[in-house]
């Protein structure tokens, strides 16, 4: 007879982990959290400056700032000191031109969340109406490893 447990014997409990720089951690963001924030569109947001298009109007990278910025003002205020979010993915539809001189406001909401995964709807308006829309996932991290393991790529890439 073997002294190894078949695995259905195997009982696990729950303990905290370190796994690899990242410890396991209950994170509770309050649902439907929001936050707006806005920018005036000016020739250093436009498309002609950031490469992105040859209009003066105000450019898709500057609307997808605006709108990932409006997530983290909704949940890394709540998060215990030494944490932030990392955007993971975003879904992002720039619906119509904002030309200088007007503001872009986004409004972002927490939709859903899973463990450190969290999920927006974002819409962005202008004064004359809908700019933009998006679905954002941004995820909880440790902010001391998570800077540690991209500086070692500094060293990886040698």
């Amino acid at each position: 007879s073997s002294d190894l447990k078949s695995p259905q014997s195997i009982r696990f409990r729950h303990i905290p982990i370190y796994l690899g720089g990242y410890t396991t951690m209950e994170f509770n963001i309050k649902a439907n959290s929001t936050a707006e924030v806005s920018e005036k569109c000016t020739e250093n947001n436009t498309a002609i400056k950031l490469g992105s298009g040859k209009s003066p109007v105000y450019a898709t990278p500057a609307l997808v700032a605006l709108m990932e910025n409006a997530a983290i003002n909704a949940c890394d205020p709540q998060l215990p000191e030494g944490y932030n979010t990392v955007g993971i993915a975003m879904n992002v539809k720039h619906v119509a031109a904002t030309p200088i001189g007007l503001t872009v406001t986004a409004k972002a909401t927490l939709i859903e969340q899973d463990r450190k995964k969290l999920t927006f709807k974002i819409e962005a308006h202008d004064e004359a109406g809908l700019v933009g829309e998006a679905t954002h996932d941004r995820f909880i991290i440790e902010s001391a490893p998570f800077l540690a393991k991209a500086e070692a790529k500094k060293a990886a890439a040698k």
